[in-house]
């Protein structure tokens, strides 16, 4: 049996979705689970987001560990892992667990002509904010104006850059994942409950 089917099969028959194989050298096999995702039932309440545990991933190792050696893969280190702030999407399902989010995308193409001088023509990496796009498929939208600093004043007088989009379908990506964005600022301010 292949190993993608191996390992399909038994984070699956344990609960969990496989995000990515991974081998490297050294014999290092990396596994990437995730819990199963239902996209939200109009009307019903939403439900709150499940994250992968070390408990999780411990069950899982063990479980590989036993189907592997059945199946006589050869391995010198196993090491199961949730995605990460830097998720990769795969497939469309991803794509609407994420909407509204900031991804990162690497086309397989440079835009070339397509881009119409609104960005340079070799470029392929871009970063901005996952939504569906109105004709089927999906789009990024972003602004090339660089962030504020910490202190800094606005002139009331200055053009903010415009917004731009890039509508794209999943057969055009090279690869996509989640924008690792960290706020070191911690949480917000508690909202006090209005008394009345």
């Amino acid at each position: 049996m292949a190993l993608q089917q191996i390992v399909e099969q038994t984070v699956a028959g344990l609960g969990y979705d496989l995000v990515e194989i991974e081998r490297s050298a050294g014999g290092l096999l990396r596994i990437t689970i995730d819990w199963p995702w239902q996209p939200p039932v109009e009307g019903a309440p939403a439900l709150p987001e499940q994250f992968v545990t070390v408990e999780d991933c411990e069950k899982v190792t063990r479980q590989l560990q036993f189907a592997l050696e059945v199946d006589n893969v050869d391995y010198k280190r196993l090491e199961v892992s949730s995605p990460g702030i830097d998720r990769p999407l795969r497939n469309e399902l991803d794509f609407e667990r994420f909407t509204g989010e900031v991804i990162d995308i690497t086309l397989k193409a440079p835009m070339g002509a397509a881009a119409a001088g609104q960005v340079s023509a070799n470029r392929k990496k871009f970063r901005g904010q996952l939504s569906r796009a109105e004709f089927g498929g999906w789009q990024i939208v972003w602004s090339d104006e660089p962030p504020l600093k910490p202190g800094q004043k606005v002139s009331k007088k200055r053009v903010p850059a415009p917004l731009q989009v890039l509508g794209f379908t999943l057969d055009e990506l090279r690869e996509a994942r989640l924008a690792p964005i960290v706020d070191f600022k911690g949480r917000g301010a508690k909202k006090v409950p209005e008394q009345g």
